[in-house]
């Protein structure tokens, strides 16, 4: 039995059945290798990685349709439905509709899908990145959630909420996966790190927009305009939330949301294999 390490909710916790997904999702069958006596795929075919997401995608959440540019990121569906069964647990048992401001949501639209299949949620959508806004719309719009998930640009990339936040606006949380580096040339380094040590050059398997993945000031500036910006907007939202990669950021945030009005601050570990990363959440 595999070590359990996302949330116990999560379905994905046991590993993957591929006697389910083949007979559910017949397309990935060419992608089934034999490692180790056990079925699997290789995780270093970028091709064969987006097949086995569509096909989680397809069997566990009634997404059918999923298809968006290889050249931004492809989630992986187990870590992202992690975040968003952490933030149920934050929301607690609430009986009136939920709304979640999802912030980047990126051309795959990923946690607003899974967040409607699983707790039947609201989203609001923002992304910076008109090609990805108009990849995420034929997302919903093929998958029949016009109803569930409405998307907003951001016009300035200095801004996160700023010019995002209309009147009326209330949300049980707000969300997000910010950029990492600092540099469009970092996030090239790091691609390349992560594809030498898969042994192979499959550097589209970490594949990514500028806006997806870097922003200047890395992640602690954009975690900090985040913060500056939720304080303008106190009550908007019950809580803010954010992944955070870095352990040496969660201090200078916690800090920094004390001088802005913070009355609670918290943090939520996870672990995703070796991955170890955290949601900090704060409210006003």
């Amino acid at each position: 039995m595999e070590k359990k390490t996302l949330h116990e909710k999560n379905i994905h916790n046991n590993g993957y059945d591929f006697k389910i997904l083949k007979e559910k999702y017949p397309k990935i069958t060419e992608f089934v290798i034999e490692k180790f006596d056990k079925e699997t795929i290789d995780f270093s075919d970028p091709i064969a990685v987006k097949e086995f997401n569509k096909a989680l995608l397809s069997v566990y959440y009634n997404i059918n349709f999923w298809e968006f540019s290889d050249e931004n990121l492809c989630p992986p569906i187990p870590g992202r439905v992690d975040y968003i069964h952490h933030l149920a647990d934050l929301i607690g048992e609430v009986k009136e509709d939920i709304t979640v401001l999802d912030i980047g949501t990126g051309a795959s639209c990923i946690y607003p899908l899974l967040g409607s299949a699983v707790y039947n949620w609201n989203f609001v959508a923002t992304d910076i990145d008109l090609d990805s806004l108009d990849s995420a719309q034929d997302i919903i719009d093929d998958n029949n959630l016009d109803a569930k998930i409405k998307l907003r640009q951001q016009f300035k990339e200095e801004h996160v909420l700023k010019g995002i936040i209309e009147e009326g606006d209330s949300f049980f949380a707000t969300m997000c996966n910010p950029p990492f580096y600092k540099s469009a040339e970092e996030a090239r380094g790091a691609n390349r790190r992560k594809s030498k040590n898969l042994g192979n050059n499959a550097v589209r398997n970490f594949a990514g927009n500028n806006n997806e993945l870097w922003y200047i000031g890395g992640e602690k500036a954009f975690l900090h305009t985040y913060l500056y910006e939720s304080s303008q907007y106190p009550t908007i939202s019950k809580w803010f939330t954010s992944l955070v990669s870095k352990k040496e950021n969660v201090e200078s945030l916690k800090k920094s949301g004390e001088k802005l009005g913070v009355k609670e601050f918290k943090v939520i570990p996870m672990k995703q294999g070796n991955k170890v990363t955290r949601i900090v959440c704060w409210s006003f």
